[in-house]
Protein backbone atom coordinates (compact mmCIF):
# COMPACT_ATOMS: atom_id res chain seq x y z
CA UNK A 1 0.00 0.00 0.00
CA UNK A 2 1.06 3.58 -0.58
CA UNK A 3 2.21 5.77 2.28
CA UNK A 4 0.52 9.03 3.25
CA UNK A 5 2.48 10.98 5.88
CA UNK A 6 0.52 13.19 8.28
CA UNK A 7 2.93 15.96 9.33
CA UNK A 8 0.26 17.73 11.41
CA UNK A 9 -2.65 16.61 13.55
CA UNK A 10 -6.00 16.64 11.74
CA UNK A 11 -9.34 15.01 12.46
CA UNK A 12 -8.91 11.20 12.30
CA UNK A 13 -11.73 10.80 9.76
CA UNK A 14 -9.24 11.60 6.98
CA UNK A 15 -6.89 8.74 7.88
CA UNK A 16 -9.83 6.45 8.54
CA UNK A 17 -11.37 7.04 5.13
CA UNK A 18 -8.08 6.81 3.23
CA UNK A 19 -7.22 3.58 5.03
CA UNK A 20 -10.68 2.17 4.30
CA UNK A 21 -9.99 2.40 0.55
CA UNK A 22 -7.37 -0.31 0.96
CA UNK A 23 -4.95 1.80 -1.06
CA UNK A 24 -3.17 3.83 1.59
CA UNK A 25 -1.20 3.37 4.79
CA UNK A 26 -1.49 6.52 6.91
CA UNK A 27 1.46 7.40 9.15
CA UNK A 28 1.22 9.83 12.05
CA UNK A 29 4.34 12.01 11.86
CA UNK A 30 3.20 15.12 13.70
CA UNK A 31 6.09 14.74 16.18
CA UNK A 32 8.77 14.21 13.54
CA UNK A 33 11.55 16.78 13.34
CA UNK A 34 12.43 18.25 9.97
CA UNK A 35 15.49 16.01 9.75
CA UNK A 36 13.31 12.97 10.45
CA UNK A 37 10.97 14.09 7.67
CA UNK A 38 13.89 14.35 5.29
CA UNK A 39 14.92 10.77 6.02
CA UNK A 40 11.41 9.29 5.96
CA UNK A 41 9.65 10.97 3.02
CA UNK A 42 11.36 9.04 0.23
CA UNK A 43 8.57 6.52 -0.30
CA UNK A 44 5.65 8.83 0.58
CA UNK A 45 3.08 9.39 -2.15
CA UNK A 46 1.03 11.86 -0.08
CA UNK A 47 1.61 14.46 2.64
CA UNK A 48 -1.06 15.97 4.89
CA UNK A 49 -0.20 19.29 6.54
CA UNK A 50 -1.55 22.31 8.33
CA UNK A 51 1.25 24.83 8.92
CA UNK A 52 4.15 23.14 10.72
CA UNK A 53 6.73 23.04 7.90
CA UNK A 54 6.93 25.01 4.66
CA UNK A 55 6.45 22.73 1.69
CA UNK A 56 9.40 24.09 -0.29
CA UNK A 57 11.82 22.51 -2.75
CA UNK A 58 14.41 21.96 -0.02
CA UNK A 59 12.04 19.58 1.79
CA UNK A 60 10.09 18.16 -1.13
CA UNK A 61 13.26 17.05 -2.90
CA UNK A 62 13.42 14.35 -0.22
CA UNK A 63 10.09 12.98 -1.49
CA UNK A 64 10.76 11.92 -5.10
CA UNK A 65 7.62 9.75 -5.28
CA UNK A 66 5.24 12.38 -3.96
CA UNK A 67 1.91 12.60 -5.81
CA UNK A 68 -0.13 14.97 -3.64
CA UNK A 69 -0.09 17.42 -0.72
CA UNK A 70 -3.32 17.95 1.22
CA UNK A 71 -3.62 21.07 3.37
CA UNK A 72 -6.17 21.02 6.17
CA UNK A 73 -7.26 24.62 5.68
CA UNK A 74 -7.74 27.17 2.94
CA UNK A 75 -4.49 29.12 2.46
CA UNK A 76 -1.72 27.66 0.31
CA UNK A 77 1.02 30.21 0.97
CA UNK A 78 3.00 27.61 2.90
CA UNK A 79 3.41 25.55 -0.28
CA UNK A 80 5.71 26.30 -3.22
CA UNK A 81 2.96 25.94 -5.80
CA UNK A 82 5.21 26.63 -8.80
CA UNK A 83 7.63 23.91 -7.73
CA UNK A 84 4.78 21.46 -7.18
CA UNK A 85 3.36 22.22 -10.62
CA UNK A 86 6.77 21.55 -12.15
CA UNK A 87 6.93 18.21 -10.33
CA UNK A 88 3.33 17.31 -11.18
CA UNK A 89 2.35 17.20 -7.50
CA UNK A 90 -1.41 17.66 -7.04
CA UNK A 91 -2.44 20.13 -4.32
CA UNK A 92 -5.60 19.91 -2.24
CA UNK A 93 -7.04 22.37 0.26
CA UNK A 94 -10.38 22.53 2.03
CA UNK A 95 -11.89 26.03 2.18
CA UNK A 96 -15.33 24.42 2.04
CA UNK A 97 -14.62 22.84 5.41
CA UNK A 98 -14.21 25.99 7.48
CA UNK A 99 -16.10 28.65 5.53
CA UNK A 100 -19.14 28.56 7.81
CA UNK A 101 -16.91 28.92 10.88
CA UNK A 102 -15.18 31.93 9.32
CA UNK A 103 -18.49 33.57 8.45
CA UNK A 104 -19.82 33.17 11.99
CA UNK A 105 -16.58 34.37 13.55
CA UNK A 106 -16.52 37.47 11.34
CA UNK A 107 -20.06 38.35 12.35
CA UNK A 108 -19.26 37.81 16.02
CA UNK A 109 -16.20 40.05 15.84
CA UNK A 110 -18.11 42.77 14.04
CA UNK A 111 -21.01 42.85 16.50
CA UNK A 112 -18.60 42.84 19.44
CA UNK A 113 -16.65 45.77 17.98
CA UNK A 114 -19.69 47.86 17.07
CA UNK A 115 -21.34 47.30 20.45
CA UNK A 116 -18.10 47.50 22.46
CA UNK A 117 -18.81 44.16 24.06
CA UNK A 118 -15.13 43.34 24.48
CA UNK A 119 -14.26 46.63 26.21
CA UNK A 120 -17.31 46.79 28.46
CA UNK A 121 -16.73 43.20 29.57
CA UNK A 122 -13.16 44.01 30.59
CA UNK A 123 -14.24 47.21 32.36
CA UNK A 124 -16.92 45.47 34.42
CA UNK A 125 -14.39 42.86 35.50
CA UNK A 126 -12.18 45.75 36.64
CA UNK A 127 -15.01 47.31 38.65
CA UNK A 128 -15.96 49.98 36.09
CA UNK A 129 -19.65 50.45 35.23
CA UNK A 130 -19.48 52.77 32.21
CA UNK A 131 -22.57 53.03 30.03
CA UNK A 132 -22.07 56.15 27.91
CA UNK A 133 -18.52 55.25 26.95
CA UNK A 134 -19.75 51.87 25.74
CA UNK A 135 -22.66 53.14 23.66
CA UNK A 136 -22.86 50.92 20.57
CA UNK A 137 -23.46 51.42 16.87
CA UNK A 138 -26.15 49.41 15.07
CA UNK A 139 -25.34 47.30 12.04
CA UNK A 140 -28.71 47.79 10.34
CA UNK A 141 -28.65 50.39 7.59
CA UNK A 142 -24.90 50.10 7.01
CA UNK A 143 -23.00 49.21 3.85
CA UNK A 144 -20.60 46.29 4.17
CA UNK A 145 -17.75 45.74 1.73
CA UNK A 146 -16.30 42.28 1.27
CA UNK A 147 -12.92 42.04 -0.47
CA UNK A 148 -12.49 38.51 -1.79
CA UNK A 149 -15.68 36.64 -2.63
CA UNK A 150 -14.57 33.04 -2.42
CA UNK A 151 -15.76 30.45 0.09
CA UNK A 152 -15.15 32.60 3.17
CA UNK A 153 -16.31 35.93 1.76
CA UNK A 154 -19.53 34.35 0.48
CA UNK A 155 -20.09 32.63 3.83
CA UNK A 156 -19.80 35.96 5.67
CA UNK A 157 -22.26 37.55 3.23
CA UNK A 158 -24.70 34.72 3.91
CA UNK A 159 -24.53 35.40 7.67
CA UNK A 160 -25.43 39.05 7.05
CA UNK A 161 -28.77 38.25 5.41
CA UNK A 162 -30.64 38.67 8.68
CA UNK A 163 -29.66 42.34 8.84
CA UNK A 164 -30.96 45.32 6.92
CA UNK A 165 -27.64 46.04 5.23
CA UNK A 166 -26.25 46.59 1.76
CA UNK A 167 -23.43 44.20 0.86
CA UNK A 168 -20.85 45.14 -1.77
CA UNK A 169 -18.37 42.49 -2.88
CA UNK A 170 -15.19 42.80 -4.91
CA UNK A 171 -13.18 39.89 -6.29
CA UNK A 172 -10.47 40.40 -8.87
CA UNK A 173 -10.84 36.89 -10.23
CA UNK A 174 -14.62 36.41 -10.28
CA UNK A 175 -17.65 37.94 -11.93
CA UNK A 176 -21.34 37.25 -12.23
CA UNK A 177 -21.85 36.47 -8.53
CA UNK A 178 -24.18 39.35 -7.73
CA UNK A 179 -27.68 38.51 -6.55
CA UNK A 180 -30.59 40.06 -4.67
CA UNK A 181 -28.46 40.41 -1.55
CA UNK A 182 -24.87 40.93 -2.74
CA UNK A 183 -23.92 43.61 -5.25
CA UNK A 184 -20.85 42.96 -7.38
CA UNK A 185 -18.72 46.10 -7.07
CA UNK A 186 -15.42 47.64 -8.01
CA UNK A 187 -12.65 47.92 -5.43
CA UNK A 188 -13.01 51.70 -5.54
CA UNK A 189 -16.73 51.43 -4.73
CA UNK A 190 -16.03 49.14 -1.77
CA UNK A 191 -13.39 51.49 -0.40
CA UNK A 192 -15.43 54.66 -0.90
CA UNK A 193 -18.92 53.51 0.12
CA UNK A 194 -18.48 50.94 2.89
CA UNK A 195 -19.06 51.41 6.61
CA UNK A 196 -17.44 48.02 7.23
CA UNK A 197 -14.71 46.35 5.16
CA UNK A 198 -13.86 42.68 5.60
CA UNK A 199 -10.89 40.91 3.99
CA UNK A 200 -11.19 37.35 2.69
CA UNK A 201 -8.30 37.10 0.23
CA UNK A 202 -5.25 34.81 0.03
CA UNK A 203 -1.75 36.02 0.78
CA UNK A 204 0.50 36.30 -2.26
CA UNK A 205 2.79 38.84 -3.91
CA UNK A 206 -0.20 40.90 -5.05
CA UNK A 207 -1.95 41.05 -1.69
CA UNK A 208 0.79 41.57 0.91
CA UNK A 209 0.09 44.99 2.50
CA UNK A 210 -3.02 45.37 0.35
CA UNK A 211 -4.35 47.65 3.08
CA UNK A 212 -1.56 50.23 3.24
CA UNK A 213 -1.60 54.00 3.81
CA UNK A 214 -2.92 54.63 0.31
CA UNK A 215 -5.80 52.22 0.96
CA UNK A 216 -6.81 53.91 4.22
CA UNK A 217 -6.37 57.39 2.75
CA UNK A 218 -8.89 56.44 0.06
CA UNK A 219 -11.69 55.57 2.47
CA UNK A 220 -14.90 57.49 1.86
CA UNK A 221 -16.12 56.99 5.46
CA UNK A 222 -14.79 56.02 8.84
CA UNK A 223 -15.04 52.25 8.93
CA UNK A 224 -14.91 49.13 11.04
CA UNK A 225 -12.33 46.73 9.63
CA UNK A 226 -12.17 42.93 9.75
CA UNK A 227 -9.36 40.61 8.70
CA UNK A 228 -9.94 36.87 8.75
CA UNK A 229 -7.65 36.06 5.84
CA UNK A 230 -3.90 36.44 6.40
CA UNK A 231 -2.00 38.81 8.66
CA UNK A 232 0.18 40.51 6.08
CA UNK A 233 -2.83 41.66 4.07
CA UNK A 234 -2.93 44.68 6.42
CA UNK A 235 0.11 46.85 7.10
CA UNK A 236 -0.13 47.34 10.84
CA UNK A 237 1.61 50.72 10.96
CA UNK A 238 -0.82 52.03 8.34
CA UNK A 239 -3.76 50.64 10.33
CA UNK A 240 -2.53 52.31 13.52
CA UNK A 241 -2.23 55.64 11.72
CA UNK A 242 -5.76 55.22 10.34
CA UNK A 243 -7.11 54.50 13.82
CA UNK A 244 -5.40 57.54 15.30
CA UNK A 245 -6.79 59.71 12.48
CA UNK A 246 -10.31 58.36 13.04
CA UNK A 247 -10.48 56.67 9.65
CA UNK A 248 -10.83 53.27 11.33
CA UNK A 249 -13.23 53.13 14.27
CA UNK A 250 -12.27 49.61 15.27
CA UNK A 251 -10.57 46.55 13.84
CA UNK A 252 -11.28 42.87 14.41
CA UNK A 253 -8.15 40.88 13.63
CA UNK A 254 -8.20 37.11 13.72
CA UNK A 255 -4.80 37.28 12.00
CA UNK A 256 -1.97 39.79 12.14
CA UNK A 257 1.32 40.33 10.38
CA UNK A 258 3.41 39.32 13.40
CA UNK A 259 2.24 35.70 13.41
CA UNK A 260 4.84 33.03 12.89
CA UNK A 261 4.42 29.70 11.14
CA UNK A 262 4.25 28.21 14.62
CA UNK A 263 1.60 30.39 16.26
CA UNK A 264 2.57 29.22 19.75
CA UNK A 265 5.86 31.16 19.54
CA UNK A 266 3.97 34.42 19.02
CA UNK A 267 5.10 36.04 22.30
CA UNK A 268 8.61 34.61 22.58
CA UNK A 269 10.65 37.35 20.88
CA UNK A 270 10.99 41.05 21.53
CA UNK A 271 7.69 42.75 20.82
CA UNK A 272 7.56 45.37 18.02
CA UNK A 273 5.88 48.67 18.93
CA UNK A 274 3.10 48.03 16.40
CA UNK A 275 2.26 44.69 18.01
CA UNK A 276 2.25 46.29 21.47
CA UNK A 277 -0.29 48.80 20.14
CA UNK A 278 -2.55 46.00 18.90
CA UNK A 279 -2.40 44.32 22.30
CA UNK A 280 -3.30 47.42 24.29
CA UNK A 281 -5.70 49.46 22.11
CA UNK A 282 -9.40 49.26 22.97
CA UNK A 283 -10.07 49.85 19.25
CA UNK A 284 -8.63 46.42 18.46
CA UNK A 285 -10.29 43.04 18.97
CA UNK A 286 -7.87 40.12 18.60
CA UNK A 287 -8.39 36.39 18.31
CA UNK A 288 -5.58 33.80 17.82
CA UNK A 289 -6.23 32.72 14.22
CA UNK A 290 -9.26 30.65 15.18
CA UNK A 291 -11.83 32.12 12.77
CA UNK A 292 -12.10 28.82 10.92
CA UNK A 293 -11.24 26.60 13.87
CA UNK A 294 -14.36 25.14 15.44
CA UNK A 295 -15.19 21.63 16.62
CA UNK A 296 -17.37 21.25 13.53
CA UNK A 297 -14.81 22.60 11.06
CA UNK A 298 -12.10 20.33 12.49
CA UNK A 299 -14.14 17.38 11.23
CA UNK A 300 -15.33 19.01 8.00
CA UNK A 301 -11.81 20.00 6.88
CA UNK A 302 -10.72 16.37 6.98
CA UNK A 303 -13.95 15.08 5.44
CA UNK A 304 -13.59 17.50 2.50
CA UNK A 305 -9.98 16.43 1.93
CA UNK A 306 -10.98 12.77 2.04
CA UNK A 307 -13.64 13.40 -0.62
CA UNK A 308 -11.17 15.23 -2.86
CA UNK A 309 -8.34 12.70 -2.55
CA UNK A 310 -10.62 9.69 -3.12
CA UNK A 311 -12.33 11.34 -6.11
CA UNK A 312 -8.92 12.25 -7.56
CA UNK A 313 -7.63 8.71 -7.14
CA UNK A 314 -10.71 7.26 -8.82
CA UNK A 315 -10.31 9.66 -11.75
CA UNK A 316 -6.66 8.73 -12.18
Amino acid sequence: MQKVIFLDTVHPVLAERLTATGLYTCIDAHLWTRSECESQLRDAIGIVIRSRFPMDAALLDFAPNLQFIARSGAGMENIDEAYCAKRGITLFNAPEGNRNAVGEHALGMLLSLMNKIHTSHNEIRSGIWEREGNRGVELDGKTLGIIGYGNNGAAFAKKLRGFDVKVLAYDKYKEGYGNDFVMEATLEAVIRKSDVISFHIPQNEETIYFADEEFFDGLGKSIFLLNLSRGKIIETTALIKAIEQGRVLGAGLDVNEFEKASFESFFEKEMPDALAYLLTSDKILLTPHVGGWTHESYYKLSAVLADKIIDWKQAN
